[in-house]
């Protein structure tokens, strides 16, 4: 599942986010979800998030 869509995501959820300095390479920084910083119900590049580590990014990957 693809991070495009708020409702898909909760708190707590597996997921791996791309940080703003690893846009241009795309790799991926796995973790924990702590809070959804993206207001809109949907984003074309994923919605943006805080991890349980303190990481701020867009979600790519969620797994189940």
């Amino acid at each position: 599942m693809d991070g495009k869509r708020r409702a898909d995501i909760k708190s707590g959820c597996n997921v791996s986010i791309v940080l703003k300095q690893d846009q241009r390479s795309g790799k991926l920084t796995e973790g924990v979800v702590k809070d959804i910083l993206t207001n809109s119900a949907t984003h074309p590049h994923g919605i943006k998030v805080r991890l349980t580590s303190g990481h701020i990014g867009r979600v790519k990957i969620i797994h189940s």
